[in-house]
């Protein structure tokens, strides 16, 4: 049945960023709420995984197209990479 519901609500179906990130926060106050079966908070449990490998997968897209914005640099395009303030922190 755990299956069932996994291949039901599978975020592999190219969801966009914002709706698979709303979807992991419903998935997380759910979680929170406890009043989910053992069964249930197991498979929605593999549904937030899944939909938070999707985000990060689109944040790191999002990452590499700002990595290519090009920079004009004495009539020339040069690649620039993207530094981030939090990265700095760690």
């Amino acid at each position: 049945m755990a299956k069932k519901l996994r291949e039901q609500r599978s975020p592999a179906n190219n969801v966009c960023f914002e709706e698979a990130l709303g979807k992991l926060e419903m998935i997380v106050k759910e979680l929170e709420n406890g009043d989910l079966a053992l069964e249930e908070a197991l498979a929605r449990f593999a549904e937030g995984v899944e939909l938070s490998q999707v985000c990060l997968s689109q944040l790191n897209r999002a990452e590499t197209t700002l990595d290519k914005i090009l920079r004009e640099e004495k009539g020339q395009l040069v690649e620039q990479p993207l530094v981030l303030g939090e990265e700095e922190k760690c």
